[in-house]
């Protein structure tokens, strides 16, 4: 037999990395002289026939070798051994067996074996067998006989394409998922030939509908029009070009039933009026069926084991729902109109039998459902009943069925910004962009720039969210006074997120006066008197709208109450203020609100020293944020949880959620996130003794003018950048920055009423003073410190004010600070900060449990000044920075060194570093708690 040559090589695979790792791995096995099995399964359109192509032309290009290839025919299901028939007969020469002898007479198992096995003696043989799912049951059970025998020395490797491996139950199985969103792009890039006027909102909602199926993809985008593509032209509702995959999909049921397709017909039907991934109603369900005669026993079979459907519906508890998204797609699109539109009738009767007000909607759903074409009446009634108290979900698919059902263009237009508003508001920016998608660019009134504004605002380009919703206030302005305060609000909060303070002001000078309540126009003012340089007056302001809020519900009304708190500096009050706005957005919605609630809340217990709240409120908000689409969100958490890891610790945690923020906050803009980001890598240098690294980060965030930190959040890193310069012996070299600094502190502090920032403030000078004045310092800051609690910063005061006695030899003296500083660390959990502490310590001679602070491996044989250098040693520290952090002189750190070196049996710096690696003693946190950096 000479090798085939009809297998054509495929075109590119995208995100296929991995299976096409594992199918190399088998292929390259079979070259050896092994063979072996594997079972590709998918749903359609994922892509098992390019993976068996692929794997087949990789073959032959690379071998040469011979290859059966063949795909089943749904039609010759019946017709016993065709699906072997039509295998042999891909052979390129003569076989043993004639392919017509297999076909009238059969072959047993263990003779399809042997066959394989001779033709794999005379050359290593690939056989690929696509949609074996559906070759006849006699091929199957031949097929996965000799597959499971085909090993080691074999010369034979079988690679089978089906939907599941039930009938290769055995077989090592591969199942491919649905592409990645980098995946699914790149390839949308190729399909639209590289396209860069591609819609931004068409190209989400194409991935979207797609949900990572290439076939759909690319039927999808095929369908469209170079307008459509472009953003020209509204979006047809629903897209067109996923028939095939449907199809498909369809083709699966086509054994079951008449009354089992019935019943899934109803299924499918009954989630029209629900929210995406909501499911059906098992109860209405049960009546359905019995509405249209199918029995309880046949009804209990299906609904309630998954067999009886052929694992095609799963119950869990009072709702129904389909194996796979498409499959309910496919059942509505296989129907027959007609009779699709009866069973939405059935449930539009049964549905408005029920209580008036709670069954309306879903019954005027079911209606539009069965509609045939336009009908302006229902959508009138649609759009009156999508209101409050239905969900914001609910309303949205109410919405959206009105809008198709709208004979007018601009009404049309209008149903489907107001559908995307909702979508957005229940936390569904997939969604929302997909309605959006369906409003014509020349239709849009100031609604549609709105809502594209405030999704840009919690997930793209804050600028360009700045633009979009000051462009949408002016539209708004001469008819809905509320939207516009909303526009110009989310302007405003755009501008505050990118760090412009011009910006900011800029859209709440335009916010009209007379359209506010008393507590907005207080806020407006007050905010605008800040950052315009009157803080008395401001203050003022803003502390009528705080006392304002303790008689409000309203969420939006809480938040800006919990903004003028932190402005303030009151954070017990902005704690309050955004726990009261995190149970109304609970109770009451919406929940697109929610990961906003969490990050307020989560950075105001982090300026009252609440870390671990903090950090628990975080995660909270950052698993919200992800569910609802919202990545400037996730960016801005993911800094709140870096700050709260600085203080617990370990550093990867710390560092793991920085990158993150980091990740997120660069291409969209956000100023303050990385300022918060990268405050957090340098307290957490601080902590590790790391003074030069941290300065080196803080020095551009505290500088004033532009191109540095956050306008709000730049002085809370001023205490952090003094001690930085201080302790790594930069206090003269940066001795005009480090002064303007401090001096911009010092008036910042009378301007706030943060408990902590006076004790700050006094911590600075004392590590600017002179050490004869130093004392008098810290012991000021104590003061400011028992009239502000708070562990954390005063522990840190503690420390600094132990270092300052170690080094100036009053060892003794520096003993009860540092003691009080390790304690208070252990209580507030700041593991990294409680294992300087206890460095220090033990340095000034007092012994310290060595529990969690450092790693007993190779240095446990040194003492504790020797560890410490060890450590700054291994992380490539010279002599004179490592005498810098330690207070110590260049001279003791190279007599302390040539005894470590002689303790390790080590020659040089390098081997140094490469021990300590090994036996993890640079370590200072457990590793294992990496595992709380939740990524």
């Amino acid at each position: 037999m000479t090798p085939s040559t009809t297998v054509h090589s495929p075109l590119r695979l995208y995100g296929r990395s991995g299976e096409l790792a594992i199918l190399e791995t088998l292929l390259g096995k079979l070259r050896t002289g092994d063979g072996g099995a594997l079972v590709l399964t998918a749903p359609p359109g994922l892509g098992r026939t390019a993976l068996l192509r692929q794997a087949a032309a990789h073959y032959l290009r690379g071998h040469g070798g011979p290859v059966l290839y063949a795909s089943a025919a749904p039609t010759e299901q019946r017709l016993p051994y065709s699906g072997l028939h039509a295998l042999l007969c891909s052979a390129p020469g003569p076989l043993p067996l004639a392919p017509d002898t297999v076909l009238s007479s059969g072959i047993t198992p263990g003779a399809l074996l042997g066959l394989l096995r001779a033709l794999g003696a005379e050359q290593p043989l690939l056989v690929c067998v696509d949609d074996a799912h559906l070759w006849d049951p006699d091929s199957r059970a031949a097929l996965g006989f000799a597959a499971r025998r085909l090993g080691a020395g074999s010369r034979v490797a079988v690679v089978i394409g089906a939907a599941d491996e039930t009938a290769f139950a055995g077989l090592p199985a591969l199942r491919l998922g649905p592409l990645d969103d980098d995946a699914a792009t790149a390839l949308l890039d190729r399909l639209t030939d590289g396209a860069a006027d591609v819609d931004p909102v068409v190209r989400s909602e194409l991935l979207r509908e797609a949900a990572g199926n290439p076939r759909l993809l690319a039927g999808l985008a095929g369908r469209l029009t170079p307008g459509q593509l472009a953003g020209r032209t509204a979006l047809p509702y629903p897209l067109p070009g996923g028939e095939s995959v449907l199809d498909a999909h369809a083709a699966h049921l086509d054994g079951l039933s008449c009354d089992t397709h019935t019943l899934l017909l109803l299924a499918a039907a009954a989630e029209e009026h629900e929210p995406d991934g909501a499911g059906s109603d098992a109860a209405l369900l049960l009546r359905a069926g019995a509405r249209a005669g199918l029995s309880a026993s046949h009804l209990d079979r299906v609904l309630f084991a998954p067999a009886g459907s052929a694992g095609a519906l799963q119950r869990a508890g009072s709702r129904v729902h389909f194996s796979h998204p498409l499959l309910r797609r496919a059942v509505l699109h296989r129907a027959p109109p007609g009779r699709r539109r009866a069973v939405h009738e059935l449930l539009a009767g049964l549905l408005g039998g029920g209580e008036p007000d709670r069954a309306r909607l879903p019954a005027l759903v079911q209606k539009a459902c069965a509609s045939t074409g336009p009908d302006a009446g229902l959508a009138e009634q649609l759009e009156r009943a999508a209101t409050a108290p239905r969900p914001h979900g609910e309303r949205s698919a109410a919405l959206a069925r009105a809008a198709a059902l709208s004979t007018d263009d601009a009404l049309r237009a209008a149903r489907f910004t107001a559908a995307a508003e909702q979508a957005r508001l229940a936390g569904d920016t997939g969604r929302a962009r997909a309605m959006l998608a369906r409003v014509g660019p020349h239709l849009a009134e100031g609604a549609a720039p709105y809502v594209r504004g405030m999704l840009a605002l919690r997930d793209g380009p804050v600028a360009d969210a700045r633009e979009a919703l000051l462009a949408a206030a002016e539209l708004l302005a001469p008819h809905d006074p509320r939207r516009t305060l909303d526009a110009l609000f989310g302007a405003a909060e755009a501008a505050w997120a990118m760090g412009d303070a011009i910006a900011y002001l800029d859209a709440m000078n335009r916010v009209p006066v007379a359209a506010a309540d008393r507590p907005t126009a207080q806020y407006r003012a007050g905010m605008c008197a800040v950052l315009a340089g009157h803080p008395d007056r401001g203050h003022a302001l803003l502390r009528c709208c705080l006392d304002s809020a303790a008689r409000t519900e309203d969420a939006g009304e809480l938040l800006r109450a919990g903004a003028c708190a932190l402005v303030l500096g009151e954070v017990d009050a902005a704690c309050r203020a955004g726990a009261r706005a995190l149970a109304v957005v609970r109770t009451r919605g919406p929940e697109a609100l929610l990961p906003h609630a969490l990050e307020q809340l989560a950075y105001a217990e982090l300026r009252s020293g609440q870390h671990a709240r903090a950090r628990a409120h975080a995660l909270e908000g950052l698993h919200a944020a992800r569910r609802t689409g919202q990545r400037n969100s996730a960016a801005h958490l993911h800094a709140v949880l870096a700050l709260a890891a600085s203080v617990e610790g370990p550093a990867e945690a710390c560092a793991a959620h920085a990158d993150a923020a980091l990740t997120g906050a660069g291409p969209h803009g956000l100023a303050q996130a990385a300022t918060l980001a990268t405050w957090a890598v340098a307290r957490a240098d601080l902590a590790a003794g790391r003074p030069g690294e941290a300065a080196a980060r803080l020095g551009p965030l505290v500088r004033p003018g532009p191109g540095t930190g956050h306008f709000a959040t730049r002085m809370l890193a001023v205490p952090c950048y003094v001690e930085a310069v201080v302790l790594s012996g930069r206090a003269h070299e940066a001795g005009g920055e480090l002064a303007v600094a401090v001096q911009e502190f010092t008036l910042w502090t009378t301007r706030t009423t943060d408990p902590q920032v006076p004790a700050q403030l006094a911590r600075c000078r004392a590590l600017l003073a002179p050490a004869e004045e130093a004392a008098a310092r810290y012991e000021e800051a104590l003061a400011h410190h028992d009239r502000a609690g708070g562990d954390f910063e005063r522990a840190r005061t503690r420390l600094l004010q132990g270092q300052l006695l170690r080094r100036l030899r009053r060892t003794r003296e520096a003993r009860g600070p540092l003691r009080d500083a390790l304690v208070a660390f252990e209580r507030c959990s700041a593991r990294a900060w409680a294992g300087r502490a206890a460095g220090e310590l033990r340095a000034a001679g007092e012994a310290v449990d060595a529990r969690d602070r450092s790693g007993p491996g190779p240095l446990a044989a040194l003492t504790p000044q020797q560890q410490r250098i060890a450590r700054c040693v291994a992380e490539g520290a010279t002599n004179r920075e490592v005498a810098v952090r330690l207070s110590v002189s260049p001279r003791t750190v190279d007599h302390h060194l040539r005894n470590v070196f002689a303790a390790l049996g080590v020659r040089s710096r390098t081997e140094l570093a490469r021990l300590l690696d090994r036996g993890g003693g640079a370590r200072l946190q457990d590793r294992d708690e990496k595992k709380r950096a939740d990524l």
